[in-house]
């Protein structure tokens, strides 16, 4: 991973972005839901305080977005964390029992992978209110497939391995076999899997909270900014650009820094 200048870079500005989010609203003065109807729309270092303008109501922007890309982290980081709970369990327990346990499961993967899950999340979040607890574990519900499917096809090939085999004949139970055997042999892919998963999340995310779905006012998240943006784009590109370019950054930061690790995993095996 050293040798990729590219993966450490990444990783170096995801570092850098992840603390911004925290410290950089405390080094500005203005609160990020507060109202400065003397700057309305304001350009970028046009308005004493806001150094990167101001959105259609005042607001600071460098401050909105720093705040909006902490709370779509911590979302995205949660319902990946979700995600990999759910598919490692259901994966593992598919492959590691096989025949008929391993076909219905599979088959029910199979269904939900069919079924247009964005309409899932809408109509949670739509029946049971938009909390942002709510938001991310339905998120999350739904991401689990493919690692499913992941960890489920490495469960099947070490299923027949000689230190696995022992422990059947040993008489240890399955459920310990998965946990303390199966679970620590998979974490490597999974966690390739997992960087390229937190960038998938975000941009759900932000999706939702675009349609108006995701966080609500007066809390920001990126998607959330950016549809604002989007409705002020003509007469104020910077309330656009600017969480949109920080959004860029950092999916791009975490697929650059996931193609690495893959790349990284395969060298070791070979």
């Amino acid at each position: 991973m050293r040798a990729n200048h590219a993966a450490v870079a990444a990783l170096l500005v995801l570092g850098a972005i992840a603390v911004l989010t925290w410290v950089g609203p405390l080094l500005n003065p203005n609160p990020f839901d507060a109202v400065d109807w003397t700057h309305v729309a304001a350009a970028p270092a046009a308005a004493p305080g806001h150094w990167l303008g101001t959105d259609r109501l005042g607001r600071d922007l460098f401050v909105r977005t720093l705040a909006g890309a902490r709370i779509s982290l911590l979302l995205g980081l949660l319902a990946t964390t979700l995600s990999l709970a759910i598919g490692v369990a259901y994966g593992a327990v598919a492959g590691f029992f096989g025949g008929g346990v391993d076909h219905l499961m599979m088959r029910l993967v199979e269904i939900l992978s069919g079924l247009p899950l964005i309409f899932f999340v809408i109509l949670l979040t739509v029946s049971f209110g938009r909390s942002p607890v709510l938001l991310f574990a339905s998120i999350g519900a739904v991401g689990w497939l493919t690692i499913a499917r992941i960890v489920r096809g490495y469960t099947l090939s070490m299923r027949r391995r000689e230190f696995i085999e022992a422990a059947v004949a040993g008489g240890t139970r399955s459920a310990r076999i998965i946990a303390r055997h199966i679970v620590p042999n998979v974490l490597g892919p999974v966690i390739v899997y997992a960087t390229l998963l937190v960038p998938q999340m975000i941009l759900f995310e932000s999706f939702l909270s675009f349609l108006g779905l995701g966080i609500q006012e007066p809390h920001p998240s990126l998607g959330a900014l950016i549809a604002d943006g989007a409705a002020e784009m003509e007469i104020a590109p910077w309330i656009l650009l600017v969480p949109g370019v920080l959004l860029a950054v950092l999916l791009l930061c975490f697929n650059v820094l996931g193609d690495a690790l893959r790349d990284a995993l395969d060298a070791g095996r070979a």
